[in-house]
Protein backbone atom coordinates (compact mmCIF):
# COMPACT_ATOMS: atom_id res chain seq x y z
CA UNK A 1 0.00 0.00 0.00
CA UNK A 2 1.44 3.34 -1.05
CA UNK A 3 1.32 6.00 1.62
CA UNK A 4 0.70 9.49 0.20
CA UNK A 5 3.30 12.13 1.13
CA UNK A 6 2.51 14.23 4.15
CA UNK A 7 2.05 17.98 3.96
CA UNK A 8 2.31 20.29 6.96
CA UNK A 9 0.17 23.32 7.76
CA UNK A 10 2.91 25.96 7.69
CA UNK A 11 1.42 29.18 9.02
CA UNK A 12 4.73 30.66 10.21
CA UNK A 13 7.23 28.26 8.66
CA UNK A 14 9.74 30.61 7.00
CA UNK A 15 13.33 29.41 6.60
CA UNK A 16 16.59 31.36 6.40
CA UNK A 17 20.28 30.51 6.49
CA UNK A 18 21.49 29.80 10.02
CA UNK A 19 23.61 32.66 11.32
CA UNK A 20 22.27 35.14 8.75
CA UNK A 21 20.94 38.03 10.83
CA UNK A 22 19.59 39.84 7.79
CA UNK A 23 17.79 36.65 6.80
CA UNK A 24 16.35 36.33 10.31
CA UNK A 25 15.06 39.91 10.17
CA UNK A 26 13.56 39.42 6.71
CA UNK A 27 12.00 36.11 7.80
CA UNK A 28 10.05 38.01 10.45
CA UNK A 29 9.17 40.70 7.90
CA UNK A 30 7.87 37.93 5.66
CA UNK A 31 5.31 37.12 8.35
CA UNK A 32 3.73 40.58 8.16
CA UNK A 33 0.56 39.25 6.43
CA UNK A 34 0.02 36.84 9.35
CA UNK A 35 0.44 39.62 11.90
CA UNK A 36 -1.94 41.91 9.98
CA UNK A 37 -4.58 39.22 9.62
CA UNK A 38 -4.50 37.81 13.14
CA UNK A 39 -3.35 40.80 15.16
CA UNK A 40 -5.13 43.47 13.15
CA UNK A 41 -8.34 42.37 11.51
CA UNK A 42 -9.38 39.62 13.92
CA UNK A 43 -8.97 41.91 16.94
CA UNK A 44 -10.64 44.72 14.98
CA UNK A 45 -13.72 42.61 14.35
CA UNK A 46 -13.84 41.40 17.95
CA UNK A 47 -13.54 44.83 19.54
CA UNK A 48 -14.52 47.45 16.95
CA UNK A 49 -16.96 45.94 14.38
CA UNK A 50 -16.29 48.78 11.91
CA UNK A 51 -17.70 48.33 8.40
CA UNK A 52 -14.65 49.96 6.81
CA UNK A 53 -12.39 47.45 8.53
CA UNK A 54 -14.64 44.52 7.67
CA UNK A 55 -14.75 45.40 3.97
CA UNK A 56 -11.00 46.04 4.06
CA UNK A 57 -10.47 42.49 5.34
CA UNK A 58 -12.94 41.11 2.78
CA UNK A 59 -10.93 42.78 0.02
CA UNK A 60 -7.73 41.13 1.23
CA UNK A 61 -9.46 37.74 1.22
CA UNK A 62 -10.74 38.30 -2.32
CA UNK A 63 -7.26 39.40 -3.38
CA UNK A 64 -5.76 36.18 -2.03
CA UNK A 65 -8.43 34.13 -3.76
CA UNK A 66 -7.61 35.84 -7.05
CA UNK A 67 -3.93 35.15 -6.41
CA UNK A 68 -4.58 31.43 -5.97
CA UNK A 69 -6.68 31.30 -9.15
CA UNK A 70 -3.89 32.97 -11.14
CA UNK A 71 -1.20 30.73 -9.64
CA UNK A 72 -3.21 27.61 -10.43
CA UNK A 73 -3.84 28.80 -13.98
CA UNK A 74 -0.31 29.99 -14.83
CA UNK A 75 1.50 27.29 -12.79
CA UNK A 76 4.88 29.02 -12.88
CA UNK A 77 7.48 27.25 -10.74
CA UNK A 78 9.33 28.92 -7.91
CA UNK A 79 13.10 29.52 -8.30
CA UNK A 80 15.60 26.72 -7.83
CA UNK A 81 16.69 28.23 -4.49
CA UNK A 82 13.26 27.40 -3.10
CA UNK A 83 13.96 23.66 -3.39
CA UNK A 84 16.61 24.00 -0.67
CA UNK A 85 13.94 25.38 1.66
CA UNK A 86 11.68 22.36 1.18
CA UNK A 87 8.77 24.74 0.65
CA UNK A 88 8.21 24.52 -3.09
CA UNK A 89 4.94 22.61 -3.18
CA UNK A 90 3.06 25.65 -4.56
CA UNK A 91 3.41 27.87 -7.61
CA UNK A 92 5.29 31.15 -7.50
CA UNK A 93 3.68 33.66 -9.88
CA UNK A 94 2.50 36.08 -8.62
CA UNK A 95 3.85 36.39 -5.07
CA UNK A 96 0.94 36.24 -2.62
CA UNK A 97 2.96 37.92 0.14
CA UNK A 98 3.69 40.94 -2.06
CA UNK A 99 0.14 41.06 -3.33
CA UNK A 100 -1.19 41.04 0.24
CA UNK A 101 1.12 43.71 1.67
CA UNK A 102 0.81 46.07 -1.30
CA UNK A 103 -2.97 45.68 -1.35
CA UNK A 104 -2.91 46.58 2.35
CA UNK A 105 -0.60 49.57 1.85
CA UNK A 106 -2.58 50.89 -1.12
CA UNK A 107 -5.99 50.58 0.53
CA UNK A 108 -4.86 52.05 3.86
CA UNK A 109 -3.13 54.97 2.12
CA UNK A 110 -6.22 55.80 0.03
CA UNK A 111 -8.38 55.48 3.11
CA UNK A 112 -6.28 57.93 5.10
CA UNK A 113 -5.89 60.37 2.18
CA UNK A 114 -9.68 60.47 1.82
CA UNK A 115 -9.88 61.38 5.50
CA UNK A 116 -11.83 58.30 6.54
CA UNK A 117 -11.30 56.99 10.04
CA UNK A 118 -9.91 53.49 10.47
CA UNK A 119 -7.99 52.23 13.50
CA UNK A 120 -8.25 55.88 14.65
CA UNK A 121 -5.71 57.14 12.13
CA UNK A 122 -5.92 59.69 9.35
CA UNK A 123 -3.56 61.15 6.78
CA UNK A 124 -0.13 60.87 8.39
CA UNK A 125 3.29 60.76 6.67
CA UNK A 126 4.66 58.46 9.38
CA UNK A 127 1.84 56.01 8.75
CA UNK A 128 2.54 55.97 5.00
CA UNK A 129 6.29 55.59 5.52
CA UNK A 130 5.82 52.67 7.92
CA UNK A 131 3.23 50.88 5.79
CA UNK A 132 5.10 51.16 2.49
CA UNK A 133 8.43 50.32 4.13
CA UNK A 134 6.93 47.05 5.39
CA UNK A 135 5.56 46.31 1.92
CA UNK A 136 8.91 46.96 0.23
CA UNK A 137 10.79 44.92 2.83
CA UNK A 138 8.35 42.05 2.33
CA UNK A 139 8.98 42.27 -1.41
CA UNK A 140 12.74 42.16 -0.89
CA UNK A 141 12.52 39.36 1.69
CA UNK A 142 10.77 36.97 -0.68
CA UNK A 143 13.66 37.22 -3.16
CA UNK A 144 16.41 37.32 -0.53
CA UNK A 145 15.10 34.21 1.23
CA UNK A 146 14.79 32.37 -2.09
CA UNK A 147 11.02 31.90 -2.25
CA UNK A 148 10.41 33.96 -5.39
CA UNK A 149 12.08 35.43 -8.45
CA UNK A 150 12.21 39.18 -9.05
CA UNK A 151 9.53 38.87 -11.74
CA UNK A 152 7.23 37.02 -9.34
CA UNK A 153 7.44 39.66 -6.60
CA UNK A 154 6.93 42.49 -9.09
CA UNK A 155 3.86 40.72 -10.45
CA UNK A 156 2.45 40.34 -6.94
CA UNK A 157 3.24 43.97 -6.17
CA UNK A 158 1.53 45.30 -9.30
CA UNK A 159 -1.53 43.13 -8.76
CA UNK A 160 -1.76 44.13 -5.09
CA UNK A 161 -1.65 47.85 -5.88
CA UNK A 162 -4.21 47.46 -8.68
CA UNK A 163 -6.66 45.36 -6.66
CA UNK A 164 -6.25 47.59 -3.60
CA UNK A 165 -7.16 50.69 -5.61
CA UNK A 166 -10.07 48.98 -7.37
CA UNK A 167 -11.51 47.56 -4.16
CA UNK A 168 -11.19 50.93 -2.41
CA UNK A 169 -13.20 52.46 -5.26
CA UNK A 170 -15.85 49.75 -5.04
CA UNK A 171 -16.24 50.01 -1.25
CA UNK A 172 -16.23 53.78 -0.94
CA UNK A 173 -18.18 54.65 -4.09
CA UNK A 174 -20.52 51.72 -4.71
CA UNK A 175 -21.01 50.09 -1.30
CA UNK A 176 -20.62 53.04 1.07
CA UNK A 177 -24.18 54.40 0.53
CA UNK A 178 -25.48 51.07 1.84
CA UNK A 179 -23.55 51.23 5.12
CA UNK A 180 -26.55 52.70 7.03
CA UNK A 181 -28.74 49.84 5.76
CA UNK A 182 -26.16 47.29 6.96
CA UNK A 183 -26.03 48.99 10.37
CA UNK A 184 -29.82 48.79 10.71
CA UNK A 185 -30.09 45.23 9.36
CA UNK A 186 -30.65 42.18 11.56
CA UNK A 187 -26.99 41.25 11.09
CA UNK A 188 -25.82 44.74 12.01
CA UNK A 189 -27.96 44.92 15.13
CA UNK A 190 -27.07 41.41 16.24
CA UNK A 191 -23.29 41.91 15.98
CA UNK A 192 -23.20 45.66 16.77
CA UNK A 193 -21.75 46.47 13.35
CA UNK A 194 -21.22 50.18 12.81
CA UNK A 195 -19.64 52.83 10.61
CA UNK A 196 -17.84 55.77 12.24
CA UNK A 197 -15.94 56.97 9.18
CA UNK A 198 -18.16 60.08 9.08
CA UNK A 199 -16.94 61.13 12.55
CA UNK A 200 -13.90 63.40 12.39
CA UNK A 201 -12.30 62.18 15.63
CA UNK A 202 -13.59 58.80 16.81
CA UNK A 203 -11.39 58.63 19.90
CA UNK A 204 -12.60 62.05 21.13
CA UNK A 205 -16.20 61.18 20.25
CA UNK A 206 -16.11 57.94 22.24
CA UNK A 207 -14.29 59.67 25.09
CA UNK A 208 -16.92 62.42 25.28
CA UNK A 209 -19.78 59.91 25.05
CA UNK A 210 -18.30 57.79 27.86
CA UNK A 211 -17.89 60.82 30.12
CA UNK A 212 -21.40 62.02 29.35
CA UNK A 213 -22.87 58.61 30.16
CA UNK A 214 -20.94 58.49 33.44
CA UNK A 215 -22.31 61.93 34.38
CA UNK A 216 -25.83 60.78 33.53
CA UNK A 217 -25.45 57.70 35.72
CA UNK A 218 -24.11 59.82 38.57
CA UNK A 219 -27.01 62.28 38.22
CA UNK A 220 -29.59 59.47 38.17
CA UNK A 221 -28.03 57.90 41.27
CA UNK A 222 -28.27 61.20 43.20
CA UNK A 223 -31.85 61.71 42.04
CA UNK A 224 -32.84 58.35 43.43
Amino acid sequence: MTVPPLKAVTLTHVRYQKGDRVGLFLAWISLVPVFISLGGFVSHFLFRRELQGMFFALGLLLSQFINEVIKTTVQQARPATCALLEMCDSHGWPSSHCQYTFFFATYLTLLSLKGLSFWHVRDNPVLHLFTWSLALLTMYSRVYLGYHTVAQVFAGTALGVFLGAVWFRVVNSVLYPYFPLIEESTFGRMFYVKDTSHISNVLKFEYDMARAERRNLASNSKAE
